[in-house]
């Protein structure tokens, strides 16, 4: 949960620069408007998320076992230049199937394998809440935000790990 979102973009240039690309659109919508884009927070920590609110990306905190795994949920329209958000409190997520969005659940386990050694998993699903939305998502994922996410992912389970290591 103190993993620090920012500091995988600063730390890992191909994440960084693929935040940089999925803001653009807010911004530049922002510049159009004679608006001041909104400002980059200096630290957004997995915790963090779960503090913003849930109709502007904030991510639904779904369950946790502290210390093992921790499961987050998000609903919004993904494949939107600028991402619509459905404001979903975690006891609706479940249940949650106005049309035209995705749902997205996003977990972070650990378990022990021995003493020494400890394995760290993430694991990101996506269910659409009907045929259109999945079109739509297919698209965005198979048109190379699959690949992105993975990469931002890695990066954020390789910073997890770095600092587990470090703390040992």
């Amino acid at each position: 949960m103190q993993v620090d979102l920012i500091e995988v973009g600063r730390t890992r240039p191909m994440v960084g620069l693929l935040g940089a690309l999925r803001a653009l659109p807010e911004v530049v919508g922002h510049l159009l408007h004679g608006e001041s884009p909104p400002q980059a927070p200096k630290q957004l920590r997995l915790l963090d998320t779960t503090k913003v609110s849930l109709g502007e990306g904030g991510w639904a905190l779904l369950g946790e076992r502290p210390r093992d795994e921790i499961a987050l949920g998000l609903v919004g329209k993904f494949w939107r230049p600028v991402i619509t958000y459905a404001e979903v409190a975690p006891e609706g997520f479940r249940d949650f199937a106005e049309p035209g969005y995705a749902k997205t659940v996003y977990s972070l386990s650990v378990r022990a394998i021995d003493e020494r050694r400890t394995l760290l998993s993430g694991v990101m699903r996506t269910a659409t809440t009907d045929e259109q939305a999945r079109k739509w998502f297919r698209r965005y994922w198979t048109l190379g935000v699959g690949p992105g996410a993975h990469i931002v992912v890695s990066g954020v389970l390789d910073l997890t790990r770095e600092i587990a290591e470090a703390q040992t």
